[in-house]
């Protein structure tokens, strides 16, 4: 609520930019009491659609003429690529953010959207969905309860089998926000819930494409943590890895999930190997060899 609003006055006024993942969002903003006032699309066929959706709503080409609105919050759901820069426009002008899908595509963007969120009177959210996950829910709370001892080694993926033609149409076209971004940029899915598990931050990150022969492909990012730990993130599209076993194999996922159900169903995202220092591994564990499809879910495009 901001100030001068009266105290029956307590839904959040916001605004939706970007309508594809947007549309799906600004649903959500209606069943969760926020009242949807303006949204914005650069494609007309998309805020034609989005018309029967939000009948009450401005709905407009340009996300400048949001900032004309009195809002209490507005969700990113435009191109990766583009947060950033709105974020920080939002920011500035005491405007709540929630960013869909990615924070910024590179550390300088990264250090200016932290420093607009300092100054800022309103707060910046990230809808990352990973850290929600059952699996990675059940790892928070082990380490929460201190089951697993010091954190001493995280592993966490995030790869996607497809076709190489379905690949090539993902990252190869630059009119797409995939095309477009460092391979390094969306590493969100698999560094996001090693904060959450660990309670520590980044504060080194090497990363190497898998194949420098592909190198858009797939990356794996070592990641130093604030308690000296280290995690080993790994992200992108790989098709038919071979088998590997071991614990000490580069590819390990355990076979065995601590879950009566099994695995969830669609299977990137933390594959964490936190194992107490200097205990041995109980068990030898293989990486499932079967392809890996994106999921469908909100914060997955």
């Amino acid at each position: 609520m901001r100030k001068g609003d009266s105290e029956e006055h307590v839904c959040m006024r916001v605004g939706v930019i970007g309508l594809r993942m947007g549309l799906h969002l600004a649903d959500w903003c209606h069943k969760v009491g926020l009242e949807v006032v303006t949204a914005c699309d650069r494609d007309p066929e998309r805020r034609a659609v989005a018309r029967a959706q939000l009948p009450e709503a401005a709905l407009v080409e340009q996300w400048q003429k949001l900032l004309e609105h009195r809002l209490d919050g507005v969700v990113l759901a435009n191109d990766v690529d583009e947060h950033a820069p709105l974020a920080i426009a939002f920011l500035d002008r005491g405007v709540h953010v929630l960013s869909e899908s990615a924070a910024c595509v590179d550390a300088a963007e990264g250090e200016r959207l932290l420093a607009a969120e300092d100054r800022s009177s309103a707060t910046y959210s990230f809808a990352e969905n990973y850290v929600a996950h059952p699996h990675v829910r059940l790892l928070r709370q082990a380490t929460e309860a201190g089951e697993l001892g010091r954190i001493s080694l995280t592993e966490a993926d995030c790869l996607h089998g497809m076709s190489p033609d379905e690949v090539a149409g993902l990252i190869g076209d630059p009119t797409h926000w995939r095309g477009r971004i460092a391979p390094t940029a969306y590493c969100t899915h698999t560094v996001s819930p090693i904060p959450a598990l660990t309670k520590a931050w980044p504060v080194q990150v090497p990363a190497f494409s898998v194949d420098e022969a592909d190198p858009r492909a797939a990356v794996v990012m070592a990641v130093r943590l604030s308690t000296g730990a280290l995690a080993l993130t790994r992200h992108g599209f790989l098709q038919d890895e071979p088998t590997a076993t071991g614990a000490g194999s580069p590819y390990t996922a355990p076979r065995r999930w601590p879950s009566p159900s099994g695995p969830p169903a669609n299977g990137p995202g933390p594959s964490a190997s936190a194992r107490k220092a200097g205990q041995p591994p109980k068990a030898t564990h293989t990486r499932r060899n079967a392809p890996l499809r994106p999921s469908p879910s909100p914060g997955n495009p």
